[in-house]
């Protein structure tokens, strides 16, 4: 996780470069930057006209561009940022889309029960012509998208019943606006009731009736008291402009941040006296102004703060954020980050969008469930002064130039997302890249593994869960090439008798413990080479030379009479088995009890066992008792058995143990023997 995490970070500050390279090209190329402000006289009346277009101020009734030239003025100053975004804009032709409502319920649903935005919805009465023609309506629907007002056509023969309640029996147009200034009020419609239907009149209709949510002042001491006046909004946003009333991207965001930030137009147009605007550092208009109890901040002077819909939303949202907006928030970087997943993962395609898809559902889980106890303490009533504290931090960070820097590459990316995407994959790719390399410089196998390969590592890893749950959990001190094997189940299921094969990989044999069984005995040393001068010498040298042999040998030994032993028991059963002559040597029990004084007078030597092993002195396999000098071998269960024994049992395809039935080739918890309390002899 933290991998993803500086990988994101990476990239994120890879597209910060990338912003500031791509204004330094555009400053060499066309000598401006984009925060440089641009003489309203050098433009075009084309021009002039989108930019009041995209700031939603009317300008029908005026046909001269000294007229709209003056209006682009009295509105805000014009960047290079803002020209550009404006003209790029009305370049594309993207078609918007417009809802269609299937009932009271649908109409309900979207309309009267959105309680922070505009509905713009066109009723078409039953065997009537709509009221706004199809090309018309397009061009509407076009032009008020811009400032966030959505739209739909509700056709009264879907639900007839519907409509004469509400009164629509001729066709008409209806605007949804919130009624009250606190969050989720109530929603009023009102109706079209002008005679001109064109597209220009419809939406002055529509942008006073935006405009009359906003508080208006019109004297120095009704702003006088406006501004002296605290009541429940910490954050206010004022304009003082030379205007009949505020544009519409204005009063269109004074219905999105409905109970967040209050809204207040100063109308100068005939103020004789502006001493007081003087007062409170108010030099020139037109002039936004964020009045919030850290201070006074004026919008405009930093990269990316242009006079539109876009840029003022992003600016609020930062400082005023909603639950909503910083769940989205981080929704959008944790999937960023898990998809850096599919670039960190190495091996097999198919493998990197199973770990991917594991991945996504796992953050997503994980982001859901650490949200759900953050809700429930954000109701709590003493947490009130925790989010006060929580929103300042917030305005004090984001009315930095930095911050400003990172809300215009956010907007300048999210309005070029083939870049943003592209971006993205690059890192990704190069992520990908020295990811490789680092694991082949420590020479990873899974690198260079196909897709067929890795699913049959998958199914193996399933099956191993499906039929030997408890050994997936266990540990074994030394490693099996079975474990590692996803070919199996293929194996198996290649040969026609399917289970008669012994198919389990005899590799695993090698790494079995093996070693010499010794005893202590209770008599002295005098006594034992007085009893025993010729054995006990032959029997010392013969075990110096077979602890002097190699355990290489050992193994090989074992090999050959494994698979000697596995021909045998398919061709002639236990007698053609050549493992019946290397049967373990039992001196009789009356030989045993000439030798020795009494079995009690030995003891195993228990420090030569591996510490893994369970202690026994029989093979269960032969029944016969462990001598002296015997060569020993210990299953990954614990259990021990003559070495020439067990491996019989494993050459007739009994790869388990046959004691416990643990499988032969599974890891399993080792076992840890009681500290004994003394090691005197017994008396």
């Amino acid at each position: 996780m933290w991998v993803k995490l500086c990988c994101l970070l990476l990239y994120f500050l890879a597209l910060f470069v990338l912003a500031r390279v791509f204004e330094a090209v555009a400053w060499y190329e066309s000598g401006f930057l984009a925060t440089q402000l641009v003489d309203p006289v050098a433009l075009s009346f084309r021009k002039l006209r989108t930019i009041l277009e995209c700031r939603g101020l009317g300008h029908s009734g005026l046909p001269e561009k000294k007229d709209v030239r003056e209006l682009v003025e009295k509105s805000g100053d014009l960047m290079e940022g803002e020209l550009y975004s404006a003209l790029k804009e009305e370049e594309a032709s993207e078609s918007v889309s417009s809802t269609n409502f299937s009932g009271e319920m649908h109409f309900y649903e979207l309309v009267e029960d959105t309680k922070d935005g505009i509905w713009l919805v066109q009723v078409i009465a039953n065997d009537r012509s709509p009221l706004v023609g199809k090309v018309h309506w397009e061009k509407m629907v076009k032009k008020v998208s811009r400032f966030g007002i959505r739209t739909g056509t509700f056709n009264c023969s879907s639900d007839p019943r519907y409509c004469k309640r509400r009164g629509w029996l001729k066709s008409t147009l209806i605007m949804s606006v919130p009624q009250t200034s606190t969050s989720k009020g109530k929603v009023m419609l009102k109706e079209y009731s002008g005679r001109r239907i064109e597209v220009e009149h419809i939406f002055k209709w529509i942008t006073a009736h935006a405009a009359s949510r906003i508080k208006t002042i019109y004297n120095s001491e009704h702003l006088k008291e406006e501004w002296n006046k605290s009541d429940q909004y910490r954050v206010k946003i004022y304009l003082f402009a030379n205007l009949d009333q505020p544009p519409a991207f204005f009063s269109a965001l004074s219905v999105k941040f409905t109970g967040r930030v209050e809204f207040i137009f100063v109308n100068v147009e005939n103020w004789d006296n502006k001493s007081y605007m003087a007062e409170i550092g108010i030099y020139k208009t037109p002039s936004y102004i964020l009045r919030t109890p850290e201070g006074i901040y004026r919008y405009g002077n930093n990269t990316g703060e242009f006079i539109s819909l876009r840029a003022m939303d992003s600016f609020l949202r930062s400082l005023q954020p909603e639950v909503n907006d910083l769940f989205v928030l981080s929704l959008v970087l944790v999937n960023l980050m898990a998809w850096m997943d599919l670039f960190i993962t190495q091996g097999a395609t198919i493998k990197r969008f199973v770990v991917l898809i594991s991945t996504l559902g796992t953050y997503n889980s994980l982001l859901i469930i650490s949200w759900l106890p953050v809700l429930g303490f954000l109701q709590l009533p003493y947490l009130d002064s925790f989010y006060e504290y929580s929103l300042k931090l917030f305005r004090y960070s984001n009315t930095t130039t930095l911050a400003s820097w990172v809300r215009a590459d956010w907007m300048f990316y999210s309005s070029h997302p083939a870049l943003f995407l592209s971006t993205y994959l690059g890192h990704g790719l190069l992520i990908d890249y020295f990811e490789k390399k680092r694991r082949r410089n420590n020479n990873t196998d899974e690198v260079n593994a196909n897709n067929l390969e890795w699913l049959s590592s998958l199914w193996d890893w399933y099956t191993s869960y499906l039929f030997h749950p408890i050994a997936s959990f266990q540990h074994f001190p030394f490693d099996s090439d079975w474990d590692e094997d996803p070919d199996l189940f293929l194996e198996r299921l290649a040969f026609p008798d399917l289970w008669l094969h012994p198919l389990i990989p005899t590799d695993y044999i090698k790494n079995l413990p093996m070693w010499r069984f010794q005893c202590l005995s209770t008599h002295s040393d005098e006594e034992m080479l007085e009893t025993f001068p010729d054995s006990d010498s032959d029997s010392d040298s013969e075990n110096k030379e077979v602890f002097s042999s190699d355990r290489e040998g050992w193994e090989d030994d074992e090999l050959s009479t494994f698979h000697r032993c596995s021909e045998g028991e398919r061709q002639g059963g236990a007698e053609a088995c050549p493992c019946a002559s290397h049967s373990c040597h039992h001196e009789p029990r009356e030989h045993k009890a000439s030798s020795y004084s009494s079995v009690s007078d030995l003891e195993p030597d228990w420090s030569a066992w591996p510490s893994d092993m369970l202690h026994c002195t029989e093979c269960v396999v032969c029944l016969e008792n462990f001598t002296k000098g015997c060569l020993l071998m210990g299953l990954p269960c614990g259990h021990v058995f003559h070495q020439s024994c067990i491996m019989k049992w494993l050459a007739g395809g009994r790869h388990c143990c046959p004691v416990c039935r643990w499988a032969s080739y599974k890891k399993k918890q080792p076992y840890t023997h009681p500290q004994p309390l003394s090691s005197e002899p017994p008396s």
